[in-house]
Formats: structure tokens, C-alpha cells, sequence
């Protein structure tokens, strides 16, 4: 144990002596009945309650609940008034406790975020803080390990934490030595690819191309992975490719129905695929409302599925069926791109 360390824990304890006899003080010299005594001895048996469940907790899906519960205790506790104190004699007592327990928690504020404090932040946020708070340790142990699982668990932090050039360094390393993984492949793909963005110099040909085969390659190895689609439409997007971009994109909204970071990029190429598809220019402003924005369904249903022909998908269009609406003012050549559409889309 360093001296920095054992000084940090020898503040500690004294502190928490300290703050014994104070706690004891008031009991030994008569003090004043406590209104609140019931509420508070309540929440601090609370407390210390969801302490304890955090601390042994086997269910992860769980954590974030009671540690908003254990936010929610904390800030009832704060709110109560003070108990009575015995006299001002405590008072000099009282300021050195405070002083060293602000020594001690100066101490502490550099190296730990207490996790009921992370209970005020949304999922996303407290997951790059916590990123944040364990990269130096992670990269220290890769490096010192040089094993695959600690590059990936190095790469992962320092990708989430917005740590980029050190996740390129994490994952390049866990390539060597092993050139099959998905995560490492499509993350360090979409880096070469949008360098540009981050203030550095644009890819070259050469790179953009690279970095597409390793994006293409992931989702080839982990088809079934969310961020493998999502990634692999970005990609085909700064492409051109926008058929396979909608369709990789789409794919990773079905694999994470509650993941929104498509939803631009599916927008604006549906947007440019209207203006330059008059099959899709008339079935956005006639058909989407019920068979969904890219024929999947919705209040009517998936287009994607039908078998019908042509002649019947055109006299349904025309004449309506059953809860589906006539649209006699589809005709002519508008009316023929939408049926090439509505067969293009045929299983």
C-alpha cells in the first residue's frame, strides 16, 4: 500500500472516530428530544438497506433503480432538519471534524464518483463517465498483460468515453491477435472512416476503402449484432449505396427496436430516394401513412410480404379492398412506378 494511501485511510478512520463521539455526545449529555427521530432513523435504515442490496447485487438490469432509490433516500435525509444538539461546547469539535472529513473527501472527489451520485445522470452519460473513470486502469493492465480480453475491455472504454485514438491503439493491438472480432473490426472501420470529422486529416481512397471491408466484415461475422448494421449503414451511406445502407439500417432498428441513431440518416435517405424514385415519391405521399415508410407495415399491412400480381395489386390500388381506401387519382405513369415499386419490394 502506497503512503498516500494508508495516509487517505488513516484520515478516514480517524474522521470516523471523531464523528462516533459526536454521534454519542448528545446521548450522554441530555440532548433535547429529536421531532424527527422516527423519519430519520426510517431513512437511515433505508440507506443502508440499498446499500447493501447495491453491494451485493447479482442482477446488473437492476443497479440503476436502486441507485435512483438510494438518491431519492439521500436527498430525504439532506432535507430533514438538523437534530438538536446538546451546546455550543461541540462547536470547535465540530469545525475539526468537518475539517478533516473535507480533507478526506477532497481525497476521494479525485478518484471516485460515488454511484448513487451517477442516479442523476441519464444511461448513456453515466456509462462514458464510468468509461471515463476506468480507462487509465484498463490501459495499464493491457498493456501490461498484452491479453486479448483486456485490449477489447481497453478499446471498449476508450471508445465510449470518446478516448478515439486510444481505442484505435486498443483494438489494433487485439487484431493482431485475433483478426476475427466483430467489435474491434466495425470500430475501428468507422474511425478510419469519419477521421475527417474529428479534426484530422481526411482518409484517403485507399483508407475509406479499408475501412468499408472491415465494417462489411464484422457484419458479416456478427450479423445478428446491432451496432454491426448500424455501423454498416453509415458506411454504405458515405458510399452512395443508399438501397443497402436503408436496408442495413432497418436491420438494426428490428435488432434494437429502441435504438434512435438512425432515424436521421433513414429519414434523409428516404428523402433522397423520393426525389429521385417517383415510385417512391407516390407511395410517400399516398401509401406510408399505413403500410409503413418503407413498406414494412403499420396500420395496413407489410407490402414486403405480398405475393399478389400486378393486375391485382393495380385494382386494389384503384378500386380499394376491404378496410384499404380507392385512390382512382393514382394513374398513368405515377400509377406504374409504384407497382414497379410495390413488386420490387416482393419476397
Amino acid at each position: 500500500m502506497t503512503a498516500a494511501a494508508l495516509l487517505s485511510l488513516s484520515v478516514l478512520a480517524l474522521t470516523l472516530l471523531l464523528c462516533l463521539w459526536l454521534v454519542l455526545s448528545p446521548l450522554r449529555a441530555g440532548a433535547p428530544e429529536d421531532p424527527d427521530a422516527a423519519e430519520r432513523a426510517r431513512l437511515d435504515a433505508e440507506r443502508e438497506r440499498l446499500y447493501t442490496q447495491l453491494q451485493t447485487l447479482d442482477d446488473e438490469a437492476a443497479r440503476p433503480a436502486l441507485e435512483r432509490r438510494a438518491a431519492l433516500t439521500l436527498r430525504a435525509l439532506d432535507a430533514l432538519p438538523p437534530a438538536p444538539r446538546a451546546g455550543a461546547r461541540l462547536r470547535p469539535l465540530a469545525l475539526g471534524t468537518l475539517a478533516l472529513a473535507a480533507l478526506a473527501v477532497g481525497a476521494g472527489a479525485l478518484t471516485v464518483i460515488p454511484r448513487w451520485q451517477l442516479a442523476a445522470l441519464n444511461a448513456a452519460e453515466a456509462q462514458n463517465v464510468q468509461a471515463t473513470l476506468a480507462l487509465p486502469a484498463l490501459k495499464t493492465r493491457a498493456e501490461r498483460t498484452r491479453q486479448n480480453a483486456d485490449y477489447l475491455a481497453w478499446g471498449k472504454a476508450a471508445f465510449d468515453s470518446g478516448r478515439y485514438d486510444e481505442a484505435v491503439s486498443a483494438y489494433g493491438n487485439a487484431l493482431k491477435l485475433n483478426p476475427r472480432q466483430p467489435e474491434a473490426l466495425r470500430r475501428l472501420g468507422i474511425l478510419l472512416l469519419t477521421r475527417g470529422e474529428r479534426g484530422s486529416e481526411a482518409p484517403s481512397a485507399q483508407d475509406a476503402t479499408q475501412a468499408a471491408l472491415l465494417i462489411r466484415t464484422a457484419a458479416q461475422l456478427a450479423p445478428n449484432e446491432a451496432e454491426s448494421q448500424l455501423l454498416l449503414g453509415f458506411a454504405l451511406a458515405r458510399f452512395g449505396e443508399d438501397d443497402g445502407a436503408l436496408r442495413a439500417l432497418e436491420r438494426y432498428r428490428t435488432l434494437d427496436p429502441q435504438g434512435r441513431d438512425a432515424d436521421e440518416l433513414i429519414t434523409a435517405i428516404r428523402a433522397r430516394q423520393n426525389e429521385s424514385d417517383p415510385g417512391l415519391r407516390v407511395y410517400a405521399a399516398n401509401c406510408a401513412s399505413c403500410h409503413g415508410p418503407s413498406g414494412g407495415g403499420g396500420v395496413g399491412p407489410s407490402l414486403r410480404q405480398s405475393v399478389l400480381s400486378r393486375d391485382a395489386l393495380r385494382q386494389i390500388t384503384v378500386q380499394g379492398k376491404g378496410a384499404m381506401p380507392a385512390f382512382p387519382n393514382i394513374r398513368g405513369a405515377e400509377l406504374e412506378a409504384l407497382l414497379d415499386l410495390l413488386e420490387s419490394w416482393q419476397p
